[in-house]
């Protein structure tokens, strides 16, 4: 799975591959006119164009394209040359994790896709010149022309990142404006957003597609059990790294405690603490809706608050296995007496930015010790800015519960 928010770069990874292995099978989609439900389906190898066709969807979004077209062709292409490679490469607005999900539980002709081929890789393509330009962009991509639907609202910047994010493997393609120096910065930013990722570089002048192909295919790289990334704090996973020394203008800090926020507090706060951020992500616990999980995500200059559900400690024994093996083994591992799995785990990264100033800034939200001996009844009743907003589902009794154990 190839992708990347700039096509060019993309797809001249791409082209190398093909370079040094005309058998690959290159399957491409534009996605110009998915919004009239039109979508435009090459397959390429080495010697040339295979097929070129133009297909109409009954609906127009990107995720009908991954349902009613990719995965099918893929399956098609998988049991036609069982014997050669596919190489997706993913439209500039499609994030990986999207695919990786409809992988997960899209049928083709009744059977997971997963029946009809292995996912190597997920590779993201990012081009040096533009990626610090994209990571601050803004923009959304109505605006840009480049959105994947009528409702698709995303930010340039949050594609970008959600692209880096779950990528196994990253490909820095050519060299930045700026110099050997801003090269340096782009590769330890990079790695700083994705720790878990193997980075690649390529100077955009001279590739060595043998070598290239050596770094990218064949890697085993993709583990599909991994959580999206906003989860992988609560899955057990590495969510980020903390180096609040600066490398070449690069800040990561990962802010932790074990007491909740006052609502208000952290409201008042949240320009601030995003103030020199490039990415921030992970999740909170809110004194006044002690139950609820709440996913923390900033990109762009945009900051996205929402619900993860309910924290273990607040579900009754039969809704645990709900959660997955490793959610329920990383909250066994750092199980509070009083608290149960409840705690504050996010991760900021930017360029310049002050760890010790954040830290401090984000400690002054957290409740002091008179304020937790309150205890939970109190705490529902703080002034909250964000009261509404993460409605959690009534929980519905099961043949193991009595109605006595369930909170609603």
């Amino acid at each position: 799975m190839l992708s990347g928010f700039w096509p060019t770069a993309t797809y001249a990874i791409a082209r190398t591959l093909l370079a040094a292995d005309p058998s690959l099978l290159l399957v491409r989609h534009d996605l110009t006119d998915v919004r009239q439900g039109g979508v435009h389906r090459v397959v390429r190898d080495g010697a040339g164009i295979l097929e070129d066709e133009r297909i109409t969807l009954a609906h127009g979004c990107v995720s009908c394209t991954l349902r009613e077209d990719v995965l099918p062709t893929l399956a098609r292409l998988a049991r036609t040359h069982p014997h050669r490679d596919l190489v997706l490469m993913l439209p500039e607005v499609v994030e990986p994790e999207a695919v990786a999900a409809a992988c997960a539980h899209c049928l083709v002709d009744g059977a997971p896709i997963t029946d009809a081929l292995h996912i190597d890789s997920y590779v993201t393509v990012v081009d040096a010149e533009h990626l610090l330009d994209g990571l601050a962009s803004t923009d959304d991509l109505k605006t840009l022309g480049v959105h994947a639907a009528d409702d698709d609202h995303r930010a340039l910047a949050d594609v970008v990142v959600r692209q880096i994010e779950y990528a196994d493997t990253l490909v820095l393609w050519g060299r930045s404006r700026e110099g050997a120096y801003d090269d340096s910065r782009l590769s330890v930013l990079l790695q700083r957003l994705a720790p878990w990722a193997t980075q690649v570089r390529v100077d955009g002048d001279l590739v060595d597609a043998d070598e290239l192909t050596r770094q990218l295919r064949d890697t085993r790289r993709h583990r599909p059990e991994t959580p999206a990334v906003l989860a992988r704090g609560l899955e057990g996973h590495t969510l980020g790294v903390h180096e609040p020394h600066s490398e070449c203008g690069v800040v990561s800090a990962v802010f932790r405690a074990r007491r909740p926020f006052h609502p208000r507090r952290l409201h008042d706060v949240l320009e601030d603490v995003n103030a020199e951020v490039v990415r921030s992500r992970g999740h909170l616990w809110l004194a006044s809706q002690p139950d609820a999980v709440l996913a923390w995500e900033f990109a762009g200059g945009g900051l996205t608050i929402g619900s993860f559900g309910r924290w273990l400690v607040a579900l009754p024994d039969a809704y645990w296995d709900d959660a997955s093996d490793h959610r329920r083994l990383a909250a066994a591992l750092d199980w509070d007496p009083y608290y149960g799995d409840r705690h504050q785990h996010l991760v900021f990264i930017g360029l310049d930015l002050d760890p010790v100033d954040l830290h401090r800034t984000l400690s002054a939200c957290l409740l002091s010790d008179p304020e937790l001996a309150d205890g939970e009844d109190v705490w529902r009743t703080y002034d909250d800015p964000f009261a509404g907003c993460f409605p959690l589902t009534d929980l519905v009794p099961d043949r193991t519960d009595s109605p006595g154990d369930i909170a609603a």
